[in-house]
């Protein structure tokens, strides 16, 4: 509710109190032809008090609703963000993440999406304190946060005192420097993946056939569908991989509250110990025997084999693959487009393009 209508309300409200007293105030003393003042004066006050208390349940519900109030019990500090891009893990380490007592995910909100696309895509950030997203940072930040801890509560109020909410947004990364300085005091992980790993598994699902594809076609997706020449979803992919992994090491770098890198290949080698890493560098406390259980339930070995392979969601979880899926030209597009991040993140699987 906006503010200017809850002030309105409180108003309003203490107008109809005031008026209630002075309407009972009118009516102490004897009033001609009731037989004295007596009944008609206890009769006012508990009129009065009922409407009292009416009127307080209402001032109450609107204090509660302002913008401004607490928003549940929700430490902001202990928002978990895990950003990075689509098909990077993120499926696989947040269903983990979600197992340990007092742990919940939150499944792509796409609040990143909403505020990210807005401002960068749109260049809300030009249009001053007029633009929605205009104006200073300060003023930008708080207004998100309100927003999230508001829609976080209202979601999942069972998230309280010492409980973590890990909010899994790989596809609303593009605004991940606008969520990290919303909440400075969260936490966060930053999931990456050889961008052409990347763009192989996003190849295989938008492919005729593909898992994303088929969504599309069968209604279960709306929007445009992904284009259907191979190398326009390489290009496509990789630039999205550009994009939204630059996002993410964007406000990685700035984020000054405990944060944690992670490689996909890293998770995929040693799983318990990368996870003993992640929650020893978010400084959450962590039961080893409940992590060990999750990673049990949600390893590779365990999903079934139905709902695994080419063109499916859960496709290889082979680290590497894209030396036999991708061909020389599609590979030599997502080093030249993802380039600069393929240095930092992977220097040591560079390889020549000469032997391509």
């Amino acid at each position: 509710m906006p503010v200017y209508r809850q002030n309105i309300l409180l108003e309003v409200a203490r107008g109809i109190k005031a008026f209630l007293n002075f309407e009972a105030g009118l009516t102490r003393g004897p009033t001609p032809g009731e037989g004295g003042g007596i009944q008609s004066l206890e009769e006012a006050h508990k009129r009065l008090e009922d409407r009292n208390r009416q009127i307080a349940e209402l001032e109450k519900k609107v204090r509660e609703s302002r913008s401004d109030a607490p928003a549940g019990d929700l430490k902001p500090e202990n928002v978990v963000w895990m950003f990075g891009t689509a098909r990077v893990g993120s499926t696989w380490l947040g269903s983990m993440m979600d197992e340990p007592t007092g742990h919940t995910m939150w499944h792509e909100p796409l609040v990143g999406a909403l505020f990210g696309g807005f401002y960068y895509g749109r260049g809300a950030h030009r249009g001053g304190k007029h633009g929605i997203l205009g104006g200073p940072d300060e003023k930008r930040s708080r207004a998100i946060r309100a927003f999230i801890l508001a829609s976080a509560h209202e979601k999942f109020p069972e998230v309280s005192g010492d409980g973590y909410l890990v909010v899994k947004e790989p596809n609303g990364s593009n605004g991940a420097p606008l969520l990290a300085q919303a909440l400075p005091e969260s936490r966060m992980i930053f999931l990456v993946r050889d961008p052409r790993d990347v763009v192989s598994s996003n190849l295989s699902g938008k492919s005729e056939g593909g898992w994303t594809a088929e969504a599309y076609k069968r209604g279960r997706r709306q929007g445009t569908p992904p284009p259907s020449d191979p190398k326009a979803i390489v290009r496509k992919g990789a630039k999205k991989y550009l994009e939204f992994i630059g996002r993410s090491k964007e406000a990685y770098d700035a984020h000054e509250g405990p944060k944690v890198l992670v490689r996909y290949e890293e998770l995929r080698a040693d799983t318990l110990g990368t996870m003993k890493r992640i929650y020893s560098e978010l400084g959450i406390p962590m039961d080893e025997d409940e992590v060990a259980r999750a990673i049990k339930k949600h390893s590779w070995e365990n999903i079934p084999e139905e709902k695994k392979g080419e063109g499916k969601f859960y496709r290889k979880a082979t680290p590497g693959g894209w030396r036999e899926d991708l061909t020389p030209d599609q590979i030599q597009m997502v080093e030249d487009i993802t380039g600069p991040l393929l240095q930092e993140f992977y220097p040591e699987q560079q390889i020549s393009r000469a032997g391509v």
